[in-house]
């Protein structure tokens, strides 16, 4: 194999990484269509407006979540065991909100009635705030500690409920998801539409980020001062071992950690902020596409921010902490990871390119009139 196991634990960190963010930046501009299509669409036609301009890639996004749970479930099974189990019912909230979305999509103009729509409107509004807000809450909560342990056979029990998730740290990260996604899909319809809608949009998406910028500041703040983990000892990082061969103490502003190891780590927290400027900027001066492509880079920044502030733990226990898993203990074997690593080095670049291919083919405006001429074959 061309890669120990030490370098191959490292790479699937960073894969995961890029395939949730590839969720964030793409689907999470569907995300945000959604929270605003009750305000930023008037009309009937212009919340078809709306609905349209992400109609022809929002399932295409959607299926990198999908990815990301294949990829958890295959390379972090540990991961995937825990959180699945122990979150349950918040992944089945986020699952039932989910599935508002494709028959919202699908079902809204079926019929003219304004009842009808106006349901389906408060629907699709519901599937995209509560995922972002269920995201939002996951990640503040990974910072806070899961209160899970494993017992002598490795069965895992998690000790909280759905309630204990919406602590007020939790809360805070659920609010910078929640207005990131705002800013992100507020910019994407700037891009994508025309007039009195392009006009609503900026100015959400300037607000929106202005607002991402100071909740993401207040949130690295209280970062610093939250009870983090240090691993002190564990087996060699190139061996096979459970998570409780480690010993891993508590520190307050221990997040921090790997920016004192690494200074250079203080360039992604520092350039997210700038970007969410600019973007509130670039949307203020009509430089649409600049400011989403902004959006885009800073929603990239905050999930890095996350992930480097959390390395190299992946889920750490409040109860057990020892049982905390990390990148170095909640892996699939050596030879599993590495023929995953083939597969992934050939199906990635498929799948970025026909992904590009879509929205390069379906690039372009969406406007009241392209609704009106074409009512039965738009959303």
């Amino acid at each position: 194999m061309i890669f120990d196991y030490e370098t191959l634990k490292v790479i699937w960190w960073g894969i995961i990484g890029v395939v949730i963010i590839g969720f964030a930046v793409t689907g999470g501009f569907d995300l945000g269509v959604g929270m605003l299509l009750p305000w930023v669409g008037k009309t009937d036609d212009e919340r078809r407006v709306l609905l349209n301009s992400v109609g022809p890639t929002w399932e295409g996004n959607q299926t990198w979540f999908i990815t990301a749970g294949g990829a958890t479930f295959a390379a972090w099974p540990l991961v995937y065991s825990a959180a699945f189990s122990g979150l349950y019912t918040a992944l089945l909230l986020l699952l039932f909100t989910f599935i508002l979305r494709p028959v919202g999509f699908d079902y809204r103009s079926k019929l003219a009635d304004p009842r009808w729509r106006s349901c389906w409107d408060w629907g699709l509004f519901i599937g995209g705030l509560v995922p972002a807000l269920i995201f939002g809450v996951a990640f503040g909560n990974l910072l806070i500690g899961l209160p899970f342990d494993y017992d002598m056979f490795m069965r895992v029990t998690y000790h909280g409920g759905l309630l204990g998730l919406l602590n007020p740290f939790g809360l805070l990260a659920g609010l910078i998801s929640v207005a990131m996604l705002l800013m992100h899909g507020a910019s994407f319809l700037h891009t994508k539409t025309e007039g009195a809608i392009a006009n609503r949009s900026k100015h959400v998406a300037s607000v929106a980020a202005i607002v991402s910028a100071a909740l993401f500041i207040a949130g690295g703040f209280w970062v610093s001062h939250l009870d983090g983990m240090r691993i002190l000892t564990m087996p060699d990082a190139n061996s096979a071992f459970v998570p409780a061969a480690k010993t891993v103490a508590l520190a307050t502003g221990a997040w921090l950690d790997n920016y004192a190891r690494w200074p250079l780590l203080w360039a992604l927290p520092t350039t997210t902020i700038l970007l969410m400027l600019l973007c509130a900027l670039g949307n203020k001066l009509n430089y649409a596409r600049s400011a989403f492509i902004a959006s885009g880079l800073a929603v990239t920044g905050i999930i890095l921010t996350a992930g480097a502030s959390l390395f190299p733990f992946i889920m750490p226990s409040t109860m057990a902490p020892n049982n905390s898993l990390t990148v170095w203990d909640a892996v699939s074997s050596h030879r599993t990871l590495s023929i995953m690593f083939w597969v992934t080095l050939v199906m990635v670049p498929i799948i970025v390119t026909y992904t590009s291919w879509v929205y390069r083919i379906m690039r372009g405006k969406v406007t009241v009139e392209h609704i009106q001429e074409n009512q039965h074959s738009s959303y």
